[in-house]
């Protein structure tokens, strides 16, 4: 089963609660939150604050993705915010296994993420730790990117690398998806499709930008 995980990075950020709503009542069961910090990406957007303030408005499950150095300092306040999953990237985490670890310690899912330029091998001796591989389809930082086509040949690794460890966990593709790219990123073996400005946009309603997308790879 195929699942779109909208991505409020391109919602308008001044209505973030109806957006969030709006997502639920399109059937999703997922939304990601993108948290920057700056430092790791050229911008600076949502804190723990947004999640706790998305938190009691849905009954979502919230999916942030940690675009921030030192990430390790913040998980438990994003947990204790009501993050459901947290997703970190490789490039930042000088110990990955511990802070995969220690997610997991706090009742939630651990994630770990890809930049386009780090290669599938560099999460090898963490995947029993991660609930969910996500591979970034553009550089982080900011939404509306075009699709990374190599990243495709990422996606069948990684599928490779959990197959031959029997471990069944989700991978997604954060960034660039849309009705084009989207099938690519599912014959390569992603399930989740974290999608910003293909869902939030001013072409069609939500639920019509979700409803296309799930067309696109049946």
């Amino acid at each position: 089963m195929v699942i779109i995980e909208p991505s409020i990075l391109s919602a308008d950020f001044t209505k973030l609660g109806d957006a969030v709503r709006e997502a639920e009542g399109a059937g999703v069961t997922w939304i990601q939150i993108d948290v920057m910090d700056g430092r790791f990406v050229p911008n600076i957007n949502f804190g723990p604050g947004v999640v706790a303030a998305i938190r009691p408005l849905v009954k979502l499950k919230l999916d942030v993705h940690l675009m921030i150095v030192e990430p390790e300092k913040y998980i438990k306040l994003f947990a204790e915010s009501g993050a459901d999953r947290i997703i970190v990237h490789q490039e930042v985490c000088y110990h990955l296994h511990r802070v995969l670890e220690s997610i997991r310690e706090l009742g939630i899912q651990s994630g770990v993420t890809l930049n386009p330029g780090t290669p599938p091998s560099a999460i090898g001796e963490v995947l029993e730790l991660a609930d969910f591989v996500q591979v970034m389809g553009v550089n982080p930082g900011f939404g509306g990117q075009k699709f990374i086509w190599s990243q495709l040949d990422k996606i069948r690794a990684i599928k490779e690398m959990l197959d031959r460890k029997g471990l069944d966990v989700p991978i997604g593709l954060d960034g660039g998806i849309d009705t084009e790219t989207a099938p690519e990123v599912v014959r390569a073996g992603a399930t989740v499709l974290v999608a910003g400005s293909s869902v939030y946009n001013n072409r069609a309603r939500v639920r019509d930008n979700i409803r296309a997308l799930l067309d696109s790879v049946q």
